[in-house]
């Protein structure tokens, strides 16, 4: 048997627990009906000691004591009587004890001080116990003796095993219903974390397709329906994956491609004038440049995923770094005629973040933009609002489905896979600009109109400090 089951540790544990409130039980129950049975046995032979004392008390006649021994043997009462001096003048069947023996000196003080005896008493024959209750005999302030009532507790006794009895036999078997229905309930409780063992190793083998019906609406279900969340993921993200591999090796094939081709041409001295020639290294340059970013870019994706990409840190005017990057994307708008409308509002606080990486979100944002739209222009602006920074940067191109825009931003993710290949692009800028922006603090959303075109907006909070550097600034 695999002791590390659930449904045996699960089990076990309801066992155990069970266990632990039963026995505690079952003695408190024990104890309750011994405490009831004994507290009724001592109330009736001390009200019956009492009685035959003041009996006695009340009473001249030197006969009384024998009076009150038959009085009980009729009423089957087993009592002795002690004189001042502590003998034994009248005994009524109480095993072992004889008339004109004398108790200890200790019970003789006891009742000459007035004070009562409750005492047990094992008798010798069979060794019988009984329990036993003295009352003095007072009379005018005279001490006389005293009256002893015995109780026999064998029927007490015999009474307490039954009960002892039947509480061990309903624990066993409540014990036996108990494993049952732990049993049960454990099997009920584990096939389904069995059930989700199972998909999940069939989920890490590869079978993307295998889903969990949750069983219930609680946390067991939630996590059945977490696990199939995660199928869904992980067959996006290997979908993804395998479209980005396919993607990658096609643009990394593309400008090999070019510059092997071009540089045999140059090599074998193929061009007819210098022009040609002029044409095929300018071929050459870009193809080398396009292989070098999509090199880049996989290089920040990989240290985003380990978490090792480095910021530095400083207060920064955000317009010159907005500057800068339209500065080094500018000529690729005037080569495709696009016009790059720049709106920037004066004496902005400055925002604490890593100038280059910022530049690096702004060139990505507006090789996007220039890359994805034809005819039209690149409107960008930068102002404050409610406590907020924002930058925006909007094109007139061809805009985002609606439907695939809320994933633009994930990794290996590509709009349309064959308008993809038809503008270029790895799919990689969108991830490595959100991961960028989120690390310093900010966030980033796109708006798009399928035809129209597609707005992107980077907001960062205005902080105390951000504060006190524009009014420095200022």
């Amino acid at each position: 048997m695999n002791w590390n089951r659930i449904v045996i540790k699960l089990g076990g544990a309801i066992i155990l627990l069970f266990l632990m409130v039963l026995f505690p039980l079952g003695f408190v129950i024990e104890r309750a009906f011994s405490q009831f049975y004994y507290q009724e046995l001592q109330t009736e032979i001390e009200e019956q000691s009492s009685h035959f004392a003041k009996m006695m008390e009340a009473s001249d006649n030197p006969q009384i004591p024998y009076m009150l021994e038959i009085m009980g043997e009729f009423s089957k009462t087993a009592l002795y009587i002690v004189n001042a001096h502590g003998k034994i003048i009248v005994n009524s069947g109480i095993p072992g004890l004889k008339v004109g023996s004398s108790i200890s000196n200790d019970e003789l003080h006891t009742l000459s001080q007035g004070e009562s005896i409750d005492k047990e008493y094992i008798g010798s024959v069979n060794n019988q116990r009984f329990r036993v209750f003295g009352t003095p005999i007072i009379s005018q302030k005279q001490f006389y003796g005293g009256v002893f009532v015995v109780s026999s507790v064998k029927a007490i006794d015999k009474s307490l095993g039954k009960i002892r009895s039947t509480l061990w036999l309903s624990g066993i078997g409540a014990f036996f219903l108990a494993v049952a229905f732990t049993y049960l309930l454990s099997k009920k409780l584990s096939g389904p974390l069995i059930q989700m063992e199972q998909a999940t190793r069939k989920i890490a083998k590869g079978d993307l397709e295998t889903r969990i019906s949750p069983p219930s609406k609680d946390e067991i279900g939630s996590l059945a329906q977490a696990i199939n969340d995660l199928a869904v993921d992980l067959q996006k993200y290997h979908q993804s994956r395998s479209e980005f591999f396919s993607n990658i090796s096609h643009e990394l094939r593309t400008p090999m491609t070019s510059i092997e081709g071009y540089a045999k041409v140059l090599k074998e001295k193929l061009y007819e004038s210098e022009g040609e020639k002029e044409h095929y290294l300018n071929i050459i340059h870009e193809e080398a440049t396009r292989l070098t970013k999509m090199i880049g870019e996989l290089f920040d994706l990989a240290k985003m995923g380990e978490g090792k990409i480095g910021f530095h840190f400083e207060w920064i005017d955000l317009s010159e770094v907005l500057d800068s990057a339209i500065q080094k994307t500018k000529w690729r708008a005037q080569k495709k005629k696009l016009a790059i409308e720049k709106n920037i509002e004066s004496d902005l606080p400055f925002v604490y973040c890593d100038g280059d990486r910022m530049v690096q979100v702004f060139i990505n944002l507006l090789d996007n933009a220039i890359r994805y739209t034809e005819q039209g222009q690149i409107s960008i602006r930068m102002w404050k609002e409610k406590g907020i920074i924002k930058i925006s940067i909007e094109d007139t191109g061809i805009g985002i489905p609606n439907k695939e825009l809320s994933f633009i931003f994930e990794r290996f993710y590509r709009v349309e896979k064959s308008r993809s290949r038809e503008f270029g692009g790895t799919g990689l800028g969108l991830a490595i600009v959100k991961n960028l922006v989120e690390q310093q603090e900010g966030t980033i959303q796109a708006f798009s109109d399928e035809g129209k075109g597609t707005r992107f907006e980077i907001m960062f909070p205005i902080s105390h400090e951000m504060k006190k550097e524009g009014e420095k600034k200022g």
